[in-house]
């Protein structure tokens, strides 16, 4: 897992070539250009997606993680906690994932989990065995823009 500010992005060069090439695009002016249908940076291994939902209260929230994809979490406006588990630390929900769609839940709470506010400017990269909860509240409920950028391994 990667937390940092977007305007450090460059320190996590060199890592993976389709890494370097999503960071080059964490910039204020390609994120606005981002909207509710997939932009293809480059064709199905790397593209980036708007998201727009109101932060939701624990018990609606569920571990996510996946296999073939890297996360990269943009938040623009609003805040939200994201929750990081080991995947090897939860259970796999096989009725609610989608290996299709290269997405598992887990149905655990994890309580060794670690959590993180994102704010505008911050990003978070989340690796395949980072169990991500997305969606969590900061005292309440709030409205949340964020673009996802999904990388293939």
């Amino acid at each position: 897992m990667i937390i940092a500010k977007r305007k450090n992005a460059a320190d996590y060069r060199g890592l993976h070539p389709m890494l370097d090439k999503a960071l080059e695009h964490l910039t204020d002016g390609f994120l606005a250009t981002v909207g509710t249908d997939t932009v293809y940076i480059d064709e199905k291994k790397l593209y980036a997606t708007l998201n727009l939902f109101e932060t939701q209260p624990d018990d609606k929230l569920f571990f996510e993680a996946h296999k073939d994809y890297l996360d990269i979490h943009v938040v623009i406006e609003g805040e939200e906690r994201m929750d990081i588990a080991d995947t090897a630390a939860l259970t796999l929900d096989e009725g609610a994932s989608r290996p299709e769609n290269d997405f598992y839940a887990y149905t655990d709470r994890d309580p060794a989990h670690q959590s993180v506010i994102l704010k505008n400017g911050d990003f978070l990269v989340a690796f395949p065995a980072d169990a991500h909860r997305v969606k969590g509240q900061v005292g309440g409920p709030s409205d949340v823009r964020k673009v996802v950028f999904k990388i293939k391994l």
